[in-house]
């Protein structure tokens, strides 16, 4: 892609996801988007200086309110958005999270949060923001699990 008569080097969009479960139901977020109101993991993208782990907490605090305690990397996950030149590269975790307080501020965009069972989110696969939501709940459900340390930030 040509911008300003530079080539615009192409990176992808690194993000972040809490997977969450509860009594067998998973926490999600009903958001409003371009493409209408979608559900999705708390998730988001990864700011300038933060890590991985602090960018996850965040996420899932701003989108959900709850405050997510990491436990393990569920995947990673490499994803091309359909009809666009937009790559994104996720990293869901799962772990724990305490509810909070006192009801939450959340994202703009962010309706509703929800908790809901796979079937339930598998029923619902066409309101998914992305397919990737649902590989990454499948890959929890069948046991997969890496330890935090695998990630190493070396700055």
């Amino acid at each position: 892609m040509i911008v300003n008569n530079l080539q615009r080097e192409w990176r992808p969009n690194t993000t972040v996801a809490a997977i969450i479960e509860q009594n067998r139901r998973f926490l999600m977020v009903e958001e409003d988007t371009a493409d209408g109101l979608r559900l999705n993991q708390p998730a988001g993208h990864l700011e300038h200086g933060e890590t991985l782990l602090q960018a996850v907490v965040r996420e899932t605090r701003e989108e959900s309110g709850w405050h997510f305690t990491p436990q393990g990397l569920t995947g990673i996950y490499l994803a091309d958005r359909p009809d666009s030149d937009i790559t994104y590269l996720r990293f869901a975790f799962h772990g724990s999270a305490a509810a909070p307080p006192q009801p939450a501020r959340l994202d703009a965009g962010i309706v509703a949060v929800h908790w809901l069972s796979f079937e339930d989110i598998s029923a619902q696969r066409h309101r998914l923001r992305s397919p990737v939501a649902l590989q990454c709940l499948a890959d929890h459900l069948s046991g997969i699990i890496y330890p935090l340390e695998l990630i190493r930030d070396l700055r």
